[in-house]
């Protein structure tokens, strides 16, 4: 398996892992990491809100539940060997109300078995202990929720892969990939409008927002289909980022598929409000002027998409209204932090989310890869696909050279 040429495609959070860690295991490897923009982490990776997920969610023994669990104790340890900033701020649930307050037993029970360490219940005097400007009359905390800075942990993951010998080439969009024999033919266009043409004997998908337009390329099939939802958030005030020590967080409701608004300090001393969810009206849309006629045409076209607008079409008209009232966006997260005022925030960033959704209309879930000969796709890695980004780049190398690598240098 030595001396391989091997293709990653996409420089967010996950390509940069894989291809660190095949280098880490087979430092023989010629492996080149391609980005179409022209600087690492520009999508997910740098428009997330930067937290690490402690794995209160998942269910128990799915991918996302262990890769998660596997992935934040790698994570951790990566970050202090590399002195990128990573702060365990904990995170509490905020129940509103009895129904709320009933999930909470669910989520503990998930937590426990998953191996989330200090989760533990909350009355409403102890809540306001935690968080004495949030109200709420029982909660769920959990002190090891951390936040991270990802862009840098992304930097640093390419830094040493290229210091192994690995090689990074931006600016390269990919456009065709081709199965000659036992090799591929990866075609891409540069910044300047050239063609590009490599052969490679394995290539490995981890194109994020683009992931299934890139695995169609080699030939996968159709589904699941990226959808693109825009995540907008606002910044609260410096003077009022007082409001919140640690995250503040809804109780899911297992009957939507989004989280709704929370508060989130980020390593640099903000704190973002948001995000709401609204389906963007192109798969790189940060704003609603972004408008790309031919990727709305695919999502109007696809199936699962119409069945997912049936089914949750209140909850998106919802996400819309907040999106264009700042009054609105602010009344939800009032709710759990009831001095907050229109006044105390300011527009923040915006990022987008790339869930996977199936032909019958349901959210893929969990991780999702697939393999077609020479070329393996990560089909669906939404959150906490950044949490357990090196985790997934041992499971993804282990597919890759056929063997197990965990615990590798």
């Amino acid at each position: 398996m030595t001396g391989q040429r091997i293709a990653v495609v996409g420089g967010g959070i996950v390509g940069a892992a894989v291809a660190h860690r095949l280098l880490s295991v087979d430092p023989s490897a010629q492996v080149t990491l391609l980005e179409k923009e022209d600087e690492l982490a520009q999508h997910q990776t740098g428009r997330n809100s930067g937290v690490v997920h402690a794995g209160l969610y998942y269910t128990p023994g799915s991918l996302k539940a262990r890769l998660c669990r596997r992935g934040v104790g790698l994570l951790r340890d990566f970050c202090a060997s590399h002195s990128i900033a990573y702060q365990e701020i904990g995170k509490v649930l905020v129940a509103l109300d009895e129904a709320e307050e009933s999930r909470l037993g669910d989520i503990q029970d998930r937590a426990t078995a998953n191996g989330v360490p200090g989760v533990r219940r909350l009355n409403g005097d102890e809540l306001r202990e935690i968080e004495p400007h949030v109200r709420g009359i029982a909660g769920l905390h959990s002190p090891t929720t951390a936040i991270v800075d990802y862009p840098g942990v992304t930097r640093a993951l390419v830094a040493e892969m290229v210091e192994r010998g690995g090689q990074v080439r931006l600016g390269l969009e990919v456009t065709g990939l081709t199965e000659r024999g036992n090799q591929v033919v990866v075609t891409g266009r540069a910044a300047d409008g050239a063609t590009v043409e490599d052969v490679y004997d394995l290539v490995v998908i981890c194109a994020g927002l683009q992931s299934d337009v890139v695995a169609r390329l080699a030939g996968d099939g159709p589904d699941p289909r990226v959808m693109p939802f825009r995540g907008e958030y606002y910044l609260l005030r410096p003077e009022r980022e007082h409001l919140v020590n640690g995250l503040v967080y809804p109780v899911p409701d297992p009957r939507y598929p989004f989280l709704g608004v929370h508060l989130t300090p980020r390593v640099d001393g903000a704190v973002m409000v948001g995000p709401n969810a609204v389906m963007a009206l192109a798969r790189e849309g940060y704003r609603w002027t972004d408008v790309s006629p031919r990727d709305l045409a695919a999502v109007l076209a696809y199936p699962g998409f119409r069945k997912f607008a049936r089914v949750h079409w209140r909850t998106g008209i919802t996400e819309m209204i907040g999106s264009l009232s700042k009054r609105a966006f602010v009344a939800a997260a009032q709710k759990y932090v009831p001095e907050l005022e229109v006044a105390d925030v300011v527009p923040g960033p915006r990022g987008i989310r790339a869930q996977a959704v199936d032909r019958d209309g349901g959210l893929v879930d969990d991780f999702r890869i697939s393999r077609r000969g020479q070329v393996i796709a990560l089909r669906n890695a939404p959150s906490p696909g950044a949490t357990s980004c090196l985790a997934i780049a041992e499971h993804v190398v282990d597919m890759v050279l056929g063997v197990d690598t965990e615990g590798a240098a």
